[in-house]
């Protein structure tokens, strides 16, 4: 009986001991890019905004999807947008007057029989109707209030608007408002220099124009009673 040989198997060498792959003759060849500006980093965001992406290329700034070309660009500022706390106060007691006008004209129809008597019939429908007057002034007063209290505790905000020879305006906003200098100086940058391109993250902004002051002047574009004005 003979005694079974193992199978050979054929030596392989351990990986460290492989041949490693020779190295290239030459670097690969780069492609020719425009040269990028260095990007800004973004600040740390306290709570989840809607972060949006403003980058320059190919001479176009781009606002999330939105799209402006550089040329077109007549100004790009930073300042504080504020409430318009004053206004909200004085717009609350025209509307509050104005209600209760309409509610007194709307129940003189019943008033006669409220005040002269009549049937028990005619007296409770008059009553019924005064009574629903009533009911839809203070839930209009309601919401008077509620709009009015919303601006007054509303925060302002460091934004950065870029204004364009046509009617749009973006608004973009940041907690940091040193962030949003550096952007208009990006912004500007390449406007200048054709060349440049960059990418930074912004946070976009929705707010109505009724309720917040544009920087020192009023600039309102597309007529009046605008609401979303947004990156």
């Amino acid at each position: 009986m003979q005694t079974g040989q193992p199978p050979e198997h054929p030596a392989q060498d351990p990986p460290s001991a492989q041949t490693a792959p020779p190295a290239p003759a030459a670097p690969p060849t780069a492609h020719t890019a425009a040269p990028l500006m260095p990007d800004v980093p973004a600040p740390p965001a306290v709570q989840e905004p809607d972060r949006v992406d403003l980058r320059v290329s190919k001479r176009i700034l781009w606002i999330g999807a939105a799209v402006y070309p550089l040329a077109n660009i007549a100004r790009v500022y930073t300042f504080i947008l504020r409430p318009r706390r004053k206004e909200a106060v004085l717009r609350f007691l025209r509307y509050t007057a104005g209600t209760l006008i309409v509610g007194f004209i709307a129940m003189l129809p019943s008033l006669p029989s409220l005040t002269f008597g009549g049937g028990a019939e005619q007296h409770s429908g008059a009553a019924g109707y005064v009574t629903f007057i009533w009911i839809v002034a203070v839930c209009v007063e309601i919401y008077f209030l509620i709009d009015m209290f919303s601006v007054l505790t509303a925060a302002p905000h460091h934004v950065m608007a870029v204004e364009t020879s046509g009617a749009s305006t973006a608004l973009v906003t940041s907690p940091d408002p040193r962030y949003l200098d550096q952007v208009v100086g990006q912004i500007s940058y390449a406007i200048d220099h054709p060349e440049a391109e960059f990418k930074v993250t912004v946070e976009s902004l929705t707010v109505s124009p009724r309720n917040y002051y544009f920087g020192d002047n009023v600039n309102m574009y597309g007529g009046s009673g605008n609401v979303g004005i947004g990156a």
